[in-house]
């Protein structure tokens, strides 16, 4: 338990509590400058502002729609989704969409009353129970669906939501974009991560509760497109007024953000990797180039397979798209944008020569179908069981494909795009996206774990074991912080609140004495109980110390200062000597 000043922030005309681990960084996302367009916008930060980068770490207070749709209040806590039926036409030449959301949930509590979202922009044409309009309430994106009888505790409903309307198109991911080919045809993609799916169709738009039984994703795209959305391919029909609708069928539960439609004029291929099916969807002129690239699938599915167990999706399969953004990882259809290159735009993404070796978008991205998809945050304050898992993901494929020695190399190379200013967790129930360091700083945690748990066979177990453990839940870090604990038998809290709810990192203090021989160490970090072991002395023979806050721990050394090592490669550390 970390022991915080609690601070009072003005929101509206209300107070917001939040605690001092919290404090200070409500929300990380106001816009600086005007904002990338879709075609340039990434999901992965480290890039120059105006190419879809993170704007650099800020604070601001939440806004009346973040605590809205942050919060986890009454209307939404008495029901449990069970499944979306999402019929959707969309024009474009005129940038519309019109259609209707079939929602069916059950009740937890006897209720009248439950909490949807839809952006203002858009038109409720009606929301009906058993044929009858029910009156509603717009509150910013959220809107109060009122009924006119009780709902009973334990028994199922379903509610017709049918809207239309123009999205806008907005944020680093353009979340629902209308763009053109190089042929000048319609090229259309959702990615609403950040932005929340409620910009495009109604929904309860929040990570805790998925629709248990699934989704059908019905999409009316004119004749001569494709719609590729997540599931398994249903079928498609010609409705005779120029429009051909294409239907999926999702077998799993469903983060709301993943939800997509990707259309265009899509050319298709196909694999297989054992019992999964690989469907592949690009455009024309980039067939030749995605047959090349996306061979990396397999060895990719092979890697990953063999540290977390079997892809979460097969019902539904593994679908790799061509889209005009850099990747989102979307559930059984990932978003690809990566202009058939390795690295990252072509870049080295870590700097040490191993990303050229591989697709950074095909790595990072579908390693979210495990952490993300299968394993998902229920509130985005711990949206780092997302990224800092999937990023250590990325070191995990090239220990695979290349060994130990690489892996390292290539996780160290994220440290320079760490900044450590704000803790990594965001205040919860606040709609608060966590810094980039959620990403980096994660991965480097997990990392340190591993040195940490200190016997590679035992680590390999472990995390095959915690993802197997949670797969297809949504979790908290409390959660993960219990079972490391369990399956340890240590008392990792603290070194789990260390990384994740202060902003700096802990840090080895050295002091030297010559003359007696000896070096005196200590950790100096906020965690009063942090007492993580390491790694120090000479690289050839490492001795493992295990220093506290509290007091200094002595061992002897003869040599010099600078000779004195620290395993700052395999922990993710400051070192000061004196």
């Amino acid at each position: 338990m970390v022991l915080a000043v609690c601070r009072f922030y003005l929101v509206g005309m209300g107070l917001l509590l939040v605690s001092g681990a919290a404090a200070g960084q409500l929300a990380q996302q106001a816009p600086v400058g005007p904002q990338p367009s879709a075609q340039s916008a990434t999901t992965t930060p480290g890039v120059k502002v105006g190419q879809g980068a993170h704007a650099p770490d800020a604070v601001k207070v939440p806004t009346k729609d973040d605590l809205l749709r942050g919060g986890y209040g009454p209307y939404r806590a008495n029901n449990d989704l069970l499944f979306y039926r999402l019929d959707v036409r969309v024009d474009p030449v005129a940038k519309t969409i019109s259609g209707t959301n079939t929602i069916r949930f059950r009740m937890l509590a006897n209720g009248k009353r439950i909490q949807l979202e839809l952006a203002p922009e858009l038109t409720i044409d009606s929301i009906k129970f058993a044929g009858r309009p029910l009156h509603y309430t717009h509150e910013e994106r959220t809107i109060w669906v009122d009924f006119p009888e009780l709902l009973r505790k334990g028994r199922a409903y379903e509610i017709a939501f049918a809207y239309s309307g123009r999205p806008v198109t907005q944020g680093r991911f353009g979340c629902f974009s209308f763009d053109k080919d190089k042929e000048g045809k319609p090229w259309i993609a959702t990615a609403c991560e950040g932005e929340g799916p409620s910009v495009w169709w109604p929904n309860k738009d929040q990570w805790r509760d998925e629709p248990q039984d699934g989704m059908e994703i019905d999409v009316a795209v004119p004749n001569g497109l494709m719609d590729v959305s997540n599931g398994r391919f249903a079928g498609s029909k010609d409705l005779g007024d120029g429009y051909t609708q294409w239907k999926w069928v999702v077998h799993y539960p469903i983060n709301n953000y993943d939800v997509a439609l990707n259309i265009g004029n899509y050319q298709y291929f196909s694999d297989k990797h054992g019992e999964t099916t690989l469907d592949y969807y690009a455009l024309p002129e980039d067939l030749d180039k995605a047959k090349k690239q996306f061979t990396q699938v397999p060895e990719m599915l092979d890697a990953y397979e063999h540290y977390f167990g079997e892809y979460p999706f097969d019902k539904d399969g593994y679908k790799l798209i061509e889209v005009p953004y850099a990747g989102m990882e979307h559930q059984s259809a990932v978003a690809y944008g990566n202009h058939f290159e390795n690295g990252y735009y072509g870049r080295d993404w870590t700097g040490v020569g191993i990303s050229p070796k591989f697709d950074f978008i095909i790595i990072h991205e579908s390693g979210h179908e495990w952490f993300g998809n299968s394993i998902t945050a229920k509130d985005v304050s711990d949206m780092w069981i997302h990224e800092g898992w999937t990023t250590y993901m990325e070191g995990m494929y090239v220990e695979y494909r290349w060994g130990k020695a690489d892996a390292i190399r290539y996780l160290n190379g994220l440290k320079p795009k760490v900044h450590n200013q704000i803790p990594i967790i965001t205040a919860h129930g606040t709609n608060a996206e966590p810094p980039q360091d959620q990403y980096f700083k994660g991965a480097l945690m997990i990392n340190t774990l591993r040195s940490v748990v200190g016997d590679d066979g035992k680590w390999f177990g472990d995390i095959h074991d915690f993802y197997q453990n949670f797969k297809y839940q949504n979790i908290m870090t409390e959660d993960v912080v219990k079972w490391w604990n369990e399956r340890t038998g240590m008392n990792l809290t603290p070194f789990f609140d260390e990384y994740l709810r202060h902003a700096a990192i802990p840090t080895l203090l050295l002091r030297f004495d010559a003359d007696k021989g000896e070096v005196s160490y200590r950790w100096k970090a906020d965690e009063v109980g942090f007492a993580m072991p390491i790694e120090v002395g000479d690289s050839k023979h490492w001795q493992m110390v295990k220093p506290v806050t509290t007091e200094w721990k002595t061992m002897p050394w003869t040599g010099t200062k600078d000779a004195f090592q620290v395993a700052t490669d395999l922990y993710y550390v400051d070192v000061s000597k004196e």
